[in-house]
Order: structure tokens, then C-alpha cells, then sequence
């Protein structure tokens, strides 16, 4: 399993055709405590760059977007009860949805641990 970043601060697992999304621990300590999501439907396809879901926080709301094109074949339902998992576990269990990659050439402008580690910096 390969592990993708975006600027925008989701991760992706990709496991054969598939990917799974979420956002980076870094994405939610600059949100804090995250109290409400808003996930995409299973079936919605997406376009790359697209605004796929909502995160909400204390702070403020934050758009999560697709990094890649593709359809929409499942979806977090746990993070609706318990959106704090955001927080506590974001690179685990509190994955977003999970998409079927419609084109593997968009994973190549994606970046590595090191690279997003320095994006970061």
C-alpha cells in the first residue's frame, strides 16, 4: 500500500485501484477540534481538485477535496457520530471516503512522506 499527499493536506492510501482519503495531522491541528463532517454519497463521482467533503471545527469549516478523479465507493459513516476521531486518529480511522481511481497518471503529482514532510515545514 503507497501512501500519497496533497498540498492541500489529504492522504491517500492506495491499495490497487483504490484509494483511501483522509486528511493529514497537520491539516487537523491547524483546524483543532473538529465537531462536525459532511461526506461525499457513495456513487458521487468526482473530479479532481473538486470539493468532496466538509470539516468543521471550533475555528472554522474546511473544504477537503478530491485528489484524484474517480467514484465515490464507500464513506466513513463513524465519522458522523464521531467526528473527534478526526483529531485523534486522523491518518487511521478517520479516513473520509474511499474512491476508485479513474486515472493512475493524476497520482504523479502527488507527494511522498518526505516531500509532503517539507511542504510542511
Amino acid at each position: 500500500m503507497t501512501t500519497l499527499f496533497t498540498t492541500d493536506h489529504e492522504w491517500l492510501k492506495i491499495d490497487g485501484d483504490v484509494a483511501t482519503v483522509g486528511v493529514t495531522d497537520y491539516a487537523q491541528s491547524q483546524l483543532g477540534d473538529v465537531v462536525f463532517v459532511d461526506l461525499p454519497k457513495a456513487g458521487r463521482s468526482l473530479k479532481k481538485g473538486e470539493a468532496a467533503a466538509v470539516v468543521e471545527s471550533v475555528k472554522a469549516a474546511s473544504d477537503v477535496y478530491a485528489p484524484i478523479t474517480g467514484e465515490v465507493v464507500a464513506v466513513n459513516d463513524a465519522l458522523a457520530a464521531e467526528p473527534a476521531l478526526v483529531n485523534s486518529d486522523a491518518s487511521g480511522k478517520a479516513w473520509f471516503f474511499k474512491v476508485k481511481v479513474a486515472d493512475k497518471k493524476e497520482l504523479d503529482g502527488l507527494m511522498d512522506e518526505a516531500a509532503y514532510k517539507a511542504h510542511t515545514a
